[in-house]
């Protein structure tokens, strides 16, 4: 392996971010763009602490992930084919990995129909079916003809133009009846948590570094050159300050990303809450497109339906694209975990990430035209996903303390953070499965749990007045 020291300039390190900013394209897609606002048009305000917490408290899990591929080598599928536990061919945490991995492509057939909504509104139209073809092959297109580079500049384009576009429609919304005071701020960096925890659990699990997100971080890297300009572990004093400097610079990509998907994050909520929820007015699957633009035609008229067209096509098109890009790569290393084949050289494996985007790309579809209901495909690969991340935060936990040279290892501080991100993911995925059970139980015995002792007690829950 041909290794290189990390550069030690804030010039030198922004030369070599990238794997932050193809996951960012990733982020900013079926999470920001439909589950946010949706969760915004139903609540208001009132979980905006909840969005900031759903896109920070990954970061250091992310890290910890690309951590142990930094200095190992080894890609995610690898890893989680390690933990402890039992085993059927593959580790039980790679079962599970499956399961998400099909909610990720419902994910994508969801946002592939978002973008043919565009410019066909009518789902049952033939002609909405065709284009959701034609996107497919597109993508497949751009993905057969080129490897990172291409996926990376691709992803920074589209990065730029969705968070121009966001902040754009943002500040111009200061300028209608719409505007967002300083009150309404802070109402939502109170803590508060809805009486139906379903939808924000599903926001929570995509917005951020969702769980696909985690996975995928460590492959891109790898491409990147992370690992490989560190090189084999040989217990010598240069290999310690390569390791150390690469580090630095994965952290400044993980963060400055963050900073980017956590602006257009929050942006994406406050549009919703400002627009959707004083007018009432719900993100379901049969008017996901006109709600969606009634956020932007409140800051900017008649001429918002073309900037939340042109906005809403890079936000979804670069998710497809990026998640498209990513899902092959776990493609191929899924097949070799499995293994069902073992790759000689780099270009075999190059070969089954290109057959990997042409099935994927092909079975979002078929998905889409059996299932044909963008914001339940986008949520139900929300909770499959929601599902796996507290496992892999602690996961990440486990790789630190017994896969990672003790010289590598970060501060106390962060170590606490990333033991409370952790504890927190896992609450929350708790929190939410209670909810689902005492549903399943039934109406009656919900009804009776949450009815007052006495005639003199308060009702417990209290339909809030819109702000």
């Amino acid at each position: 392996m041909d290794t290189k020291p990390a550069p030690t300039t804030f010039k030198g390190i922004l030369r070599h971010l990238g794997p932050g900013l193809i996951i960012t394209a990733t982020i900013v897609g079926s999470g920001e763009l439909i589950a946010t606002p949706k969760l915004a048009s139903e609540v208001g305000f009132k979980m905006l602490w909840f969005i900031i917490l759903g896109c920070l408290v990954k970061v250091f899990v992310q890290v910890e992930l690309g951590r142990y591929t930094l200095v190992t080598g080894k890609t995610t599928l690898e890893a989680m084919n390690s933990v402890p536990g039992p085993k059927l061919r593959v580790s039980w945490m790679v079962w599970f990995w499956v399961v998400m991995y099909i909610g990720s492509t419902m994910q994508v057939a969801g946002m592939m129909g978002g973008i043919a909504s565009l410019v066909i509104e009518d789902k049952e139209s033939g002609w909405h079916l065709a284009l959701i073809g034609i996107i497919a092959i597109v993508c497949m297109v751009m993905l057969l003809s080129g490897r990172y580079r291409l996926v990376e500049r691709v992803c920074i384009v589209m990065v730029v133009l969705f968070t121009f576009f966001t902040i754009l429609a943002l500040a111009s919304i200061q300028f209608t009846d719409n505007a967002i005071t300083a009150s309404k701020i802070g109402s939502g960096l109170t803590f508060w948590l809805p009486p139906d925890f379903a939808i924000a659990f599903g926001a929570f699990a995509i917005i951020g570094v969702g769980t696909s997100e985690l996975i995928y971080y460590p492959y891109w890297c790898i491409e990147k050159g992370y690992a490989k300009n560190t090189g084999e572990h040989d217990k010598t004093i240069g290999w310690l300050e390569r390791a150390l400097g690469w580090l630095n610079v994965m952290r400044w990509d993980a963060w400055i990303s963050c900073v980017i998907y956590t602006g257009a994050t929050v942006a994406f909520y406050l549009l919703g809450a400002a627009t959707l929820y004083n007018s009432g007015q719900e993100i379901t699957d049969d008017n996901v497109i006109s709600s969606l633009s009634a956020m932007y035609e409140s800051a900017f008229g008649e001429f918002g339906k073309t900037v939340f067209s042109v906005g809403c096509f890079c936000v979804l098109f670069s998710t497809v694209f990026a998640a498209t890009a990513a899902n092959s790569r776990l493609f191929a290393d899924g097949v070799s975990v499995f293994g069902i084949k073992k790759y000689q050289s780099e270009d075999e494996r190059h070969a089954m990430v290109k057959f990997g985007a042409v099935v994927l790309l092909v079975l979002a579809f078929i998905i889409f035209a059996g299932f044909g209901k963008p914001v339940s495909l986008v949520f139900m690969g929300a909770f499959a996903q929601g599902a796996l991340l507290p496992f892999l935060a602690f996961a990440s936990i486990y790789f630190l303390y017994t896969r990672v040279d003790r010289k590598l290892h970060p501060g106390k501080t962060w170590k606490v953070f990333l033991s409370l991100s952790a504890i927190c993911m896992a609450i929350i995925g708790a929190y939410s499965a209670v909810k689902e059970v005492s549903k399943r139980i039934g109406p009656e015995t919900e009804s009776a749990e949450m009815a007052p002792a006495s005639t003199n007690s308060a009702p417990v829950a209290v339909e809030q007045p819109k702000e």
